[in-house]
């Protein structure tokens, strides 16, 4: 035996059964962490095997060179596949493995005999963490290099990579120094778009890949003279490095609105609504026409954002970058120019059209976040958001506008510092902001939601009859009659000769003739109904009758 292993004898612990094939195992030298390897993995041991009686038949000792193996996939006896994976790294352990585990009845000639029960000490030195991508063992990977930081590609992402492939026997199969593809489109076969999913910045990578996530059933025939076929149902491996990648995200939920990093911008900091930025612009047709180009010359295109100076999709994408940033965007004509023809500095943008901007965000100076503003600054911030809002409202643009009468009540809505006359002045405003949200949800049938904006604002005034009226207004839609009465009759009150709050009773009371009609109708149809259920009833009834007397009469 090994003298390594004589030396720790002493330390040897209680034998244990691992699972219930008469497997055991004794701990001779505890091993380091909690780690232990999994199937896939490619460990790396010395080993001293003998037979019960001593004798010895195998040391990678004598060969003084250790044994790398694949843990989990056949390549070594059960016993061994089985055990291996309780071991840490560096421990010693002495493995006890029935003929089941091991070679069988048929032993392994000349030096194993048949139904042989077999001791293994073995060290576990080392292992490369192999990682089965698929769950299936259809893609296994080896880390050959590690990669930088901690991110990895998604789907969307460009990618940048190098690979070769080949047979199981080493035949070349096909070699790439560098392509790029988008992940989710794939390149070469499956197992490449998977993988690289799982890979980090400069990450090179051996995969073992099955059948199914190479060429399958069909195989592949060779592109270049020097490439060989992968016969039909055949594994292969590919060596893959994911030299770079450029990160694509979705600007916008609908998918209409994308955003490709070229270059990461600095810091975590980044524009917000109001917020002056300075940029560099191209904006491309999908031929790679240029139709504009700013800030180019020696002054940068300086916008605001979200106040419609540019593209809404050129608005929303520059909120989403860094200081220094390049970034192409790519925006779908809802987002863009629509169904309408634009004529730019340079080309017209013909209908309907997906554009492009290379775009880089030089520099950008921020509005003021709420903290930093004292009282006297946040109640003229909320009073300039509502007129920013009212102009968006007269504009139909009613979804924008109900954003600014939030962004205004945002300022004021926390009032515990406000002197009393601020106070009152904020509730002026909070008034005044959710009224005209009110208005804005009902252009935009979101009718619950003015229930509760006017309802926000009969708890500070009992008798704003605009309230009361818009209030009757979403009830109406939302057909609860009686609630709207109840407004109706409490806003005529507070103000009798309001003329819109008249002729929304005159309406009120037509619906309320419609419903009752309509409710008329349904059960008088409903009593219709029962009717002539219960007439088929007592019909049927007499008719069971008369073939009950007649069966009697007939037997008599």
């Amino acid at each position: 035996m090994d003298e390594n292993f004589e030396e720790n004898m002493d330390q040897v612990e209680e034998e244990e059964e691992i699972g219930n094939d008469g497997l055991k195992k004794k701990i001779i030298k505890e091993g380091d962490g909690y780690e232990t390897p999994i199937n896939g993995d490619e460990v790396e041991v010395h080993y001293v095997g003998s037979l019960l009686d001593g004798t010895r038949f195998d040391s990678s000792f004598d060969r003084d060179v250790p044994f790398k193996f694949k843990l989990g996939l056949g390549h070594v006896i059960q016993g061994w596949d089985d055990g291996i994976k309780t071991m840490k790294k560096g421990e010693k352990a002495l493995f006890t493995i029935p003929p089941a585990l091991a070679y069988g009845e048929s032993g392994s000639p000349p030096t194993i005999p048949p139904n042989a029960t077999l001791q293994f000490e073995v060290e576990l030195l080392s292992w490369t963490k192999v990682k089965d991508i698929c769950k299936d063992g259809g893609i296994l990977k080896t880390i050959l290099t590690e990669g930088e930081n901690w991110q990895t590609p998604k789907d969307p992402d460009e990618v940048l990579v190098k690979y070769e492939a080949r047979l199981d026997d080493g035949s070349l199969v096909s070699k790439s120094e560098e392509v790029e593809f988008i992940v989710k489109d794939g390149c070469f076969c499956p197992a490449l778009s998977r993988a690289v999913k799982t890979m980090k910045k400069g990450e090179k990578s051996l995969l073992t890949v099955k059948p199914q996530y190479a060429f399958g059933e069909k195989g592949r025939e060779p592109t270049y003279g020097d490439e060989c076929a992968v016969p039909p149902n055949s594994s292969i491996q590919i060596t893959l490095e994911l030299v770079s990648w450029k990160t694509v995200s979705e600007v916008t939920s609908d998918n209409k609105v994308l955003k490709k990093i070229l270059i990461e911008g600095e810091g975590y900091d980044r524009p917000n609504d109001g917020a002056v930025v300075q940029v560099k612009l191209i904006g491309k047709l999908q031929d790679g026409t240029v139709f504009l180009k700013k800030g180019y010359d020696e002054v940068l295109f300086e916008f605001k954002v979200d106040e419609e100076q540019v593209i809404d999709g050129l608005d929303r994408g520059v909120k989403t970058m860094k200081k220094g940033e390049v970034s192409v965007l790519t925006i779908h004509p809802d987002y863009a120019f629509g169904s309408n023809e634009s004529h730019q500095e340079y080309a017209t943008v013909p209908a309907n059209s997906t554009v492009y901007y290379d775009v880089e965000l030089v520099s950008f100076e921020k509005e003021k976040d709420l903290w930093e503003l004292n009282t006297l600054e946040k109640i003229e911030a909320s009073g300039r958001k509502k007129e920013e809002g009212n102009i968006l409202f007269k504009k139909q643009k009613y979804e924008r506008a109900s954003k600014r009468y939030e962004k205004a009540l945002s300022f004021i809505e926390y009032d515990s510092a406000f002197s009393e006359d601020e106070k009152q002045q904020a509730n002026v405003l909070k008034i005044s902001c959710n009224l005209n949200n009110a208005a804005c949800k009902l252009k935009l049938r979101d009718y619950k939601h003015v229930v509760k904006l006017c309802t926000k604002v009969l708890d500070a005034d009992s008798k704003n009859v605009k309230a009361l009226y818009r209030r009757v207004q979403a009830y109406i839609q939302l057909v609860d009659l009686d609630l709207a009465e109840m407004d109706i009759k409490k806003a005529l009150e507070i103000d009798p000769d309001n003329r819109d709050v008249k002729l929304e009773y005159k309406l009120l009371r037509e619906k309320v003739k419609e419903y009752n009609k309509k409710d008329a109708q349904f059960y008088g149809n409903i009593f219709a109904k029962m009717n002539k259920l219960e007439h088929l009833n007592s019909t049927n009834g007499a008719r069971k009758q008369d073939v009950v007397s007649m069966t009697i009469d007939s037997k008599a």
